[in-house]
């Protein structure tokens, strides 16, 4: 995801009303925000506009309503904001940024087990 396509947090809130479920049209995610966020009804279009030019969304048209869906899922822009976030904060040290969060976070058994396992498999595969 280049700098263009980053998406703020507003946007990420369009963004999964859409992930959840689509095709929809402008009105029906202002609808589904309106319990959410308290934006005007054109702000949730504008931010539908810049996810439009940023390649995020995409429409088609049907008669006089677009109706708008995700171009990629909810994975790929975590794993590129993800990215972003490591290259910026971490100057790309993806280990120095998991030793930051494991350090500062309280973890369960489980989750530490799952960290465990998910180190392992990596380690095994290189």
């Amino acid at each position: 995801m280049s700098e263009a396509t980053k998406i703020s947090e507003a946007e990420w809130r369009v963004c999964r009303v859409l992930w959840l479920q689509s095709p929809m049209t402008a009105n029906e995610i202002v609808a589904r925000l309106e319990d959410k966020v308290d934006w005007n009804p054109r702000t949730v279009k504008t931010l539908i506009n810049r996810l439009v030019k940023k390649n995020i969304l995409g429409y088609e048209n049907h008669g006089r309503e677009y109706h708008y869906f995700p171009r990629l899922s909810e994975k790929e822009c975590a794993l590129a904001q993800t990215q972003s976030f490591v290259k910026r904060v971490f100057d790309g040290a993806a280990g120095a940024m998991v030793a930051a969060f494991i350090e500062n976070q309280q973890l369960s058994p489980k989750e530490v087990d799952d960290l465990r396992r998910i180190l392992d498999k990596k380690a095994d595969n290189k």
